[in-house]
C-alpha cells in the first residue's frame, strides 16, 4: 500500500489511493512501531479513513497496525478494515504507544474496495500517528 498509486495518477489496473474519499496519507519505508522496524508502510492520523479502489481481483489484505514510534508513546487508536458497502471485517482493540504491532489478515474476495480506518482510542485523543506496517494487498 506503500507503493500505491493514488486515483488521479493512476490507470485503474491495479489497486489505488482514492483521493476524493481518504485522509492524509504518509506513503514512507522504516515504519516503527513498539520498537520494531517495518521495511515501508502508511502511516495515517488517528482519526483517519483511506479508501482502496482494488480494479482487479484480490484475495487478501494483510498488515501489522500500531502506534508510530514518532509519537514517543503518546496516543491511543483503534484500527478497522472495511468493505465497499461498509461492512467491518476486521477490527483492533485498543493500541496505545509502545504496544507491540497487530497482525492484520481480511479476506477480500469478491470486494471492489477496502477501507482502512484508524479512530481515537479515547475521546478527544487525536495525538497519535497510526500505522498500517507492511501493508499489502494480495491479488491475481
Amino acid at each position: 500500500v506503500s507503493e500505491l498509486s493514488y486515483s488521479i495518477l493512476g490507470d485503474h489496473s491495479e489497486p489505488e489511493v482514492v483521493m476524493g474519499e481518504s485522509s492524509w496519507v504518509w506513503q514512507r519505508s522504516n515504519v516503527s512501531i513498539g520498537g520494531t522496524t517495518y521495511a515501508h508502510g502508511v502511516t495515517v492520523n488517528s482519526n483517519s479513513s483511506v479508501t482502496i479502489q482494488l480494479n482487479r481481483q484480490c484475495t487478501r489484505y494483510e498488515a501489522m497496525v500500531g502506534i508510530d514510534d514518532l509519537t514517543m508513546g503518546i496516543g491511543s487508536a483503534r484500527f478497522s478494515v472495511f468493505n465497499g458497502d461498509g461492512t467491518r471485517l476486521w477490527q483492533s482493540p485498543v493500541m496505545n504507544g509502545h504496544d507491540p504491532a497487530m497482525p492484520v489478515s481480511v479476506g477480500i474476495s469478491g470486494q471492489e474496495s477496502i477501507r482502512l480506518v484508524v479512530e481515537p482510542g479515547h475521546p478527544g485523543n487525536f495525538t497519535a500517528l497510526a500505522d498500517w506496517a507492511n501493508s499489502r494487498i494480495s491479488c491475481r
